[in-house]
């Protein structure tokens, strides 16, 4: 009877600890990431995937987001053929992260006015890593917090290789835009 006692006890105190951590995490699975390539007098070259995860501890600030490389979606067919296939080997990279944490979170000093607070982390896109510091624009929603903002990266800096013939046609440096809104 004891060690029943016990082990309803033990049961109960790692059920609690769980729930209580999992109360700590905002998340989405319907994030949205765009991406601008393009260069003047050109063809436009950006896709949109609308179904980023990212997940937000707010007791501690530390955030990771998940970006699967084939959710991307051109306005035209062929392109996004080619960013898949020939760019983005989305067959062996299927998905590109970023994990770091928001320097000075703080859930509690969040309100409707959106505020810029400072990701450190590491990017993940093609299989390379590398450190980044991006801008956080965040605010208060409906059960949670919105977090949107922009940064650039270089293809050459993830190992993403141009060809020559079309070089002229992309932006050396890519134009992210992500907006998430993480809830309960």
């Amino acid at each position: 009877m004891k060690k029943t006692v016990i082990k309803l006890f033990v049961l109960l105190l790692i059920i609690t600890v769980n729930t209580a951590a999992i109360g700590q995490k905002l998340m989405t699975r319907t994030g949205s990431l765009k991406f601008q390539a393009s260069v003047p007098s050109n063809e436009e070259v950006a896709a949109e995937n609308k179904s980023v995860s990212a997940v937000l501890d707010q007791s501690t600030g530390d955030f990771a987001a998940l970006v699967l490389i084939k959710g991307f979606r051109f306005k035209v067919a062929l392109m996004e053929e080619h960013f898949n296939e020939n760019y983005m080997e989305s067959e062996k990279f299927s998905k590109a992260t970023l994990k770091g944490k928001i320097e000075d979170f703080d859930i509690s000093k969040i309100t409707n006015t959106a505020k810029d607070f400072t990701l450190k982390g590491d990017l993940t896109i093609h299989g390379k890593t590398k450190p980044v510091t991006v801008i956080v624009k965040i605010s208060k929603a409906a059960n949670g917090v919105t977090a949107i903002g922009l940064f650039e990266v270089k293809p050459e800096d993830f190992d993403i290789e141009i060809p020559s013939l079309v070089r002229k046609k992309i932006a050396d440096k890519i134009k992210i835009s992500y907006n998430f809104l993480l809830t309960k």
